[in-house]
């Protein structure tokens, strides 16, 4: 299956590795790198960044004018109400967020995010107008045409609760990558995102975005040139010159 080529769409989550003051040193690195770099100048590339929760105020500060996106790590199911230490929708769309991403693996592991909880997160991102980045991925290596299944099966669920037509980010993250040495190899990234966009082409309800992660990085995107729509990049962009060169890459791509 080819993909029809939109802009190409880069997002960095900065999960919670940097301090409060390296991250406010990383967005102003990133803000004058997308006010330098004509991917993201020409709006050839959308790029998101996704730092903590107690940086998004200083971040949507420094980032605004610029055509990078504001997204947060997690939002709560409901818009308001008894939830201690949680964060709503609302609130994360008045700060400026445009992004959140739901339902990762380490979310489901750690903190027992089931498939409801997920369903929920995303009917609140949606009715809230932001896009959900909605995590994907089979904890183990297995026969592709299955890890398809497990991943259609999972949009599915997130998807339950949602109504209307909506734009959506699908994160393919094999668990089994999500911090390895090195991503899943390039064949199987190309079969199951591939597949992904291509099921999911077929659905009236949905404007979707296909982008890998899992030690993803620099390289990736020519290999899997026509099989899917970006990255969502982490340790490889703490260096900011590791996201430039993912946008060089993505200028370099035939349109």
């Amino acid at each position: 299956m080819t993909v029809p080529r939109p802009p190409v769409t880069i997002g960095v989550s900065l999960k919670m590795y940097f301090g409060f003051e390296q991250t406010i040193r990383w967005c102003e690195a990133v803000r004058d790198l997308s006010q330098a770099h004509p991917a993201v100048t020409s709006g050839s590339v959308e790029l998101f960044v996704i730092p903590s929760f107690p940086v998004l105020s200083r971040a949507f500060e420094l980032l605004a004018g610029t055509k990078v996106g504001l997204g947060a790590q997690n939002l709560h199911w409901e818009d308001s109400g008894p939830f201690t230490g949680e964060v709503s929708g609302t609130m994360l769309a008045e700060m400026g967020c445009r992004y959140v991403e739901i339902g990762h693996a380490e979310r489901r592991r750690l903190f027992g995010e089931t498939d409801d909880v997920v369903a929920a997160k995303t009917a609140a991102a949606l009715r809230n107008d932001l896009v959900p980045v909605i995590c994907v991925g089979e904890p183990e290596p297995g026969p592709k045409a299955e890890t398809l299944r497990f991943c259609m099966d999972q949009i599915g669920s997130a998807l339950s609760r949602s109504r209307g037509t909506n734009r959506v980010i699908v994160a393919y993250e094999p668990v089994w990558a999500i911090g390895a040495p090195r991503p899943a190899p390039p064949d199987h990234i190309r079969a199951i995102c591939a597949g992904l966009v291509g099921a999911l082409e077929s659905r009236p309800d949905l404007i979707a975005t296909v982008i890998y992660g899992g030690a993803a990085g620099s390289g990736l995107l020519s290999v899997s040139k026509g099989c899917l729509h970006g990255l969502f990049l982490g340790r490889s962009s703490h260096e900011p010159a590791g996201l430039a060169a993912v946008l060089d890459e993505a200028l370099l791509l035939d349109p």
